[in-house]
């Protein structure tokens, strides 16, 4: 099962890709995902979509062991991508995974059983009006506890920094389920002992079924795991898992694996060799 526990993240900041290299890597895709990254004008955006599709394949064909070309990724009614792997989940019961962008990184992570929801944030301070009034964009997403929370944090930079650990973990969990953005944010209310022993109530029940991880990656930008229940799911994403209901000691024991560490790859490993052999077969032929 542990096998199953991935977490890869990519530093996309130092790759600047050619035209050709950059249309060489999107050629890993199907046809059908390349519009889903050539759809946004800025190369920074593209890149970002492009690298969080590559990361999904990748991990699934390193886990799995299945061959690119036979890998089917779909998506939800609300844009939660999902594996459709038939027999080949075999070993674990519901192999899932979440990816997340966000200034200079891109990252995925992929859970055996329980839902896994990923969130990166970059800590921007905003230039155009105070931490407060930027923050204040976003009040009706918290509790009024977390409010509280993050208000008295102490210097604007230190609630800045409090409304990000919030917020990315509130999009880590609502990630894991599988809903869109209109989920309301303001019913997830978050508790933690300095940002450590993390819990989750939703519309006030203590969900105690999830755990929680927050992380510096680096560079100003923090990143949260969500891992919970499949019950949890919404309408649409539990179609998709092949299990939602565990007894007590299967779903412990599936809760409390080990939160590997998140390991870095570059876009060139993400590319497969049989790729590139095959792109220079073709430019000698």
């Amino acid at each position: 099962m542990e096998r199953g526990v991935q977490r890869w993240v990519v530093d996309i900041s130092g790759w600047d890709p050619s035209p050709q290299d950059f249309s060489f890597a999107l050629s890993v895709l199907p046809s059908v995902e390349q519009p889903s990254v050539t759809r946004f004008v800025q190369m920074e955006d593209r890149k970002r979509a492009l690298v969080s599709r590559l990361l999904q394949y990748a991990l699934v064909n390193e886990v799995l062991a299945i061959p690119y070309d036979e890998i089917i990724i779909k998506r939800t009614l609300e844009g939660k991508p999902y594996l459709e792997c038939g027999d080949v989940c075999t070993d674990f019961p519901n192999f899932n995974f979440n990816a997340s962008h966000h200034g200079d990184y891109v990252a995925i992570a992929s859970e055996p059983l329980c839902l896994v929801g990923v969130d990166i944030v970059s800590i921007v301070i905003p230039q155009k009006e105070t931490v407060i009034e930027f923050i204040q964009n976003f009040s009706s997403y918290f509790s009024s506890f977390e409010w509280d929370s993050i208000v008295n944090a102490g210097t604007s930079d230190d609630i800045l920094i409090e409304f990000y650990r919030y917020w990315c973990l509130k999009e880590a969990y609502v990630k894991a389920i599988g809903s869109g953005v209109a989920y309301g944010l303001d019913r997830v209310e978050f508790h933690h002992s300095c940002w450590t022993n993390i819990s989750v109530n939703v519309e006030g029940k203590a969900m105690k079924e999830w755990r929680f991880w927050l992380l510096e990656l680096g560079k100003g930008h923090l990143v949260s795991i969500a891992r919970g229940h499949p019950r949890s799911a919404t309408e649409s994403y539990m179609r998709t898992l092949k299990q939602a209901e565990f007894d007590e000691e299967e779903y412990h024991a599936a809760l409390h694996l080990p939160n590997v560490r998140f390991v870095s790859r570059t876009v060139e490993q993400l590319i497969p060799v049989s790729h590139k052999d095959r792109v220079h077969l073709t430019s000698i032929s």
